[in-house]
This record gives C-alpha cells, structure tokens and sequence, in this order.
C-alpha cells in the first residue's frame, strides 16, 4: 500500500525531486569531466530552472548550455554569465535579442549555415563585440548540423571572413545513442560520433583556421559509453541531473531517478483497472518500447514492483492489471518515474526539492514555456 499521507501539503500531480540523488548525480557527472581533463557545460533544457543550474556552476561546471534563446534570457537574468545556445536560430527578431544579450553575458550560438552567419554579422555591426560562433557537425542523429566535409570547411571560411562574428569551435550531439541497442553499440557510437567530430575540427585546422572548443554530449553515451577521446574539450550532457526511466533502463538502476511525478489514485472503476489523476499533461506521452533506453508504457511507479502506466489520457493516467489494483486504495498516492523528463519538468510551475519524506524546498521552473 501507499501511504495517504505521502507529501501530504502537496496537491497532486506534483514535479518532486530527491535532493540528495540531485546533488549525487551533479556531483557525478562533474568528477567524469574532471578525471577527462574537460570542461562540464550542462544543458540546462533538462530542468529549465535557474536554480538547479547555479547548483551545477558551484561544483564546477563551466557555464551552461540551453536550447533556445528564451531560456538563455532567463537563465541570464537569473545570474548565468557563460552562455552557450546549442541550436540554430533564425529571424530578425531573434537576431537583435541575441545582440541584445551578448552585450550582457559571455554569449555563443550554434550555426549550420551560411545565411545564419551573414545575418548574424549584420546585426551585430557596431556592436561592441563580435558573436561567438559554434558550428554544429552532424554525427548519425540526421537531425541539425553539418556533415564533415568540404562544406563545412566552407563555411568555416565564411565565418572567417565575415565581419563581427567570431568562430569559437565546433559541438556535436550523439543523440542516436539513446537508440542503441545494448551498451556495446551506444559505446561504437560514442566513439564514432567523437572522431567525427574530431575529424571535423582537424579538417578546419587544415585549412588555417583556429577551432577552439571541441564540444559533445549526450546523457546515455557518457555514463554508458567509454571513454572521452583526447582533443574533446567540454561534454554538454543534460539529463543526466535528474534523469528518468529511459536513462535508468541505459545505466541498470533506478536509484539515479531524482525526479518523480506525485499523483492520486481517483478511481478503480474495475478490478483490473487504477486511474490515477496524472495524465498527458502532467507526464508527456513519450514512450520507448526497446534498446538501451526502453521505457515501455507512459512512466513507473516507484514501489511496485516494475509496474508502469498503461495508458494515458490528458487528465487521465491508466494503471492496469489485478495487482495494480489490490495494492492501491483510492487516495493512495504514488510516484512515477516519468520516462522522459525534459519535457515533463516543461509541464510545471515549480519543482518540490524533497529530502527524508519533506518537502524542503520549492524551486520555479523560471524557463518554462520559454521555447521562443
């Protein structure tokens, strides 16, 4: 049985997160950049809160990485300085508030192309510094980013050339590692994605133009994967802060899951049927039925025994099956391991900061929504 009682001045559904198992997994990650001679920049999309950002400046992460340039404003009025956009972005009027907050913070973005980095130079002429600019490779994701190839060397020129804009070096993102099928092809993956992108900035250099920075990352293949090849120079991990069942199923435990979804059991209409009152909008409806990061049905429910969410309505979250329902009373309440927990901690206000069986402490998601 679940205990009525469980965070009982919170209402439900509620983002909760284990302070101790935060801490753990900060402190973690920061020794696996530390024993590789590289710098930590995590991407704070994860969390999008300030708060558990300055948590991972203090152990020693070197400035931040965010998605887009709303959350990089707000993470820059929240006290980050060193700011990197790992993405692309388009459009004059996000062009003029990235000169705005380069003027404000140590500021970089990711390019891919020409167009991007001629309209970057226009809008930062006459500023009172040049935009630092990553460009992006891409290494068997097939989502944003340039094959390695003259093309790329293209546009390292451009970027050379072009006024106001200044190449700071080159990022990759091995995302399909979180598609591999055991850790032995996340690790050929891992290790693939690296000599690509090494071999990227080897080709710029060959062509007299200086790559500084020499930037990875994904969650899976750096708790999973091998080893941080030499000449990478900072990992931009994200999940691995809070992480979820997804990233639990890749490293054989669960015990690293620092957030959960607390929700009510509402009803049991039938004796093979639980509803509890969490649902799309409060879990995401990401679900990954194999590989390293499986993360079958729609989240789990912590302490019982391996059961997870069937099905999900948008105010709705449906546990199936005669065990479910003889161990839950109505009112119990649970927690859920969400499967995928960047899009998940999008869907609150706050986080409540746990520890012991209390809530200690209440941290706004200042950055959510802020995807423009």
């Amino acid at each position: 049985m679940m205990m009525k009682d469980l965070y009982s001045a919170v209402d439900t559904p509620a983002l909760l997160v284990d302070r101790a198992v935060l801490l753990r997994n900060i402190e973690n990650m920061q020794k696996r950049a530390d024993r590789a001679g590289v710098a930590l920049r995590p991407h704070t999309k994860t969390h999008r809160t300030p708060a558990i950002a300055a948590m991972q400046v203090k152990a020693g992460a070197k400035g931040i990485t965010v998605a887009k340039l709303g959350e990089a404003e707000v993470m820059a009025a929240n006290g980050m300085d060193d700011i990197f956009i790992a993405n692309e972005i388009f459009g004059d009027l996000k062009f003029a508030r990235l000169r705005n907050l380069a003027a404000k913070v140590r500021l970089s973005v990711g390019v891919d192309n020409r167009e991007q980095v001629t309209a970057i130079s226009r809008f930062f002429e006459g500023a009172p510094g040049q935009a630092d600019v990553l460009i992006e490779v891409e290494t068997g994701e097939v989502r944003s980013g340039m094959l390695p190839g003259p093309g790329l060397v293209e546009l390292a020129k451009v970027i050379a050339a072009a006024p106001n804009v200044r190449l700071k070096g080159i990022f990759s993102h091995e995302g399909h590692t979180y598609g591999a099928e055991d850790r032995e092809q996340c690790a050929a993956f891992f290790r693939k994605a690296q000599e690509d992108t090494l071999g990227a900035a080897e080709m710029i250099r060959s062509a007299g133009i200086p790559v500084g920075t020499v930037s990875i990352g994904a969650t899976p293949s750096l708790l999973v994967g091998g080893d941080i090849l030499p000449g990478v120079t900072e990992i931009r991990p994200g999940t691995y802060v809070l992480m979820d069942a997804a990233q639990g199923a890749a490293v054989g435990s669960y015990d690293t899951c620092a957030a959960t979804v607390l929700a009510t059991v509402m009803s049991k209409p039938t004796a093979d049927r639980v509803v509890l009152d969490a649902g799309v909008k409060a879990l995401t409806a990401f679900t990954r039925d194999k590989g390293i990061c499986s993360a079958p049905g729609y989240g789990l429910i912590k302490g019982l025994g391996g059961i997870r969410l069937g099905n999900l309505y948008d105010e709705h979250g449906l546990v199936y099956g005669r065990e479910a329902n003889e161990r839950l009373s109505l009112g119990d309440r649970v927690e859920i391991i969400p499967n995928h927990i960047c899009p998940t901690c999008n869907l609150y206000d706050r986080i409540y900061l746990v520890e012991n069986g209390r809530v200690v402490d209440e941290l706004p998601i200042l950055c959510r929504g802020k995807s423009q």
